[in-house]
């Protein structure tokens, strides 16, 4: 049986991930839809990967445990690249919080209980999470450590206290960060680590809803006024995705990597800033 590296979301980031680590393991492709996991799979399939394909949905526990056993099913779970959620244009608050927080919170729970020693995950969070001012020290916990099932019923996260979809977003990908720092810890105990990656624009097909969406002139500020000028490419966030599940990111676990091409120092010290629009 091969080692296995599961994606859950294999759109551009998750593939461009997986080709870098997936080289002689087998590899699940896992997603919401199944002709969304099928054309992935042909894709790395005709590029020599020995891939099968699964149907969850993030934020069905009975989904995540049966993907869990699929996977287990096919050798030792040694790598997690989890890439699945839903933006803000596409989905209301409540819909984000359940995906993109307690879907992923989800996730890094069953897969944390079986990850084999020497595995890796990363997480694929946001820019966005770096733009919220800090919280106070107990929503951090709170989003870092309340029980999965308790998760959506935090106050700060109530329906009356959270209204917009851009601010479900931020606070889902503030706290994806949040969460994979205290994962990490116990994944440790197994030998395994766990990051987060933050891209910024990245150029995929979700990418171009948001360009093309309501919000879509902020975001071609944001490259226009970024340090690099352009966005990225699923390739880019692939390379900084094959450090942190590689050897040679060896000494890195808990953490979270900001890859934006500048915007968000650009918003915080730049043109970008909120007091200079």
């Amino acid at each position: 049986m091969k080692n296995v590296i599961v994606v859950i979301g294999p759109g551009q980031i998750g593939q461009a991930i997986a080709r870098r680590v997936g080289v002689g393991e087998h590899v699940l492709l896992a997603d919401l839809r199944q002709d969304n996991a099928d054309a992935a799979a042909e894709v790395l399939a005709n590029a020599g990967y020995e891939v099968s394909v699964a149907t969850v949905d993030v934020s069905s526990r009975a989904d995540v445990r049966a993907l869990v056993k699929t996977a287990r099913d096919l050798g030792e779970v040694t790598g997690l690249i989890h890439a699945a959620g839903v933006s803000p244009s596409q989905a209301s608050p409540s819909t984000i919080l359940k995906v993109d927080l307690y879907g992923t919170a989800l996730v890094l729970e069953e897969f944390g209980s079986v990850i084999s020693p020497g595995g890796a995950g990363v997480v694929i969070a946001s820019q966005s999470g770096h733009r919220l001012p800090p919280l106070a020290v107990e929503q951090n916990r709170a989003l870092a450590t309340t029980p999965v099932e308790e998760l959506l019923d935090l106050p700060f996260l109530a329906p009356d206290q959270l209204t917009d979809s851009l601010h479900a977003y931020q606070l889902s990908k503030r706290g994806n960060s949040l969460r994979v720092m205290a994962e990490a810890v116990r994944w440790g105990k197994r030998g395994a680590r766990l990051n987060t990656i933050s891209p910024g624009i990245i150029i995929t097909p979700l990418a171009r809803d948001e360009l093309t969406g309501p919000r879509g002139a902020g975001y071609r500020r944001m490259i226009e006024l970024s340090a690099v000028g352009r966005a990225g490419t699923p390739d880019e966030v692939g390379t900084v995705g094959a450090l942190l599940m590689g050897p040679d990111g060896g000494f890195i676990t808990g953490s979270d990597i900001l890859m934006d091409g500048g915007v968000t120092a650009f918003y915080w010290y730049g043109e970008l800033a909120p007091d200079k629009t």
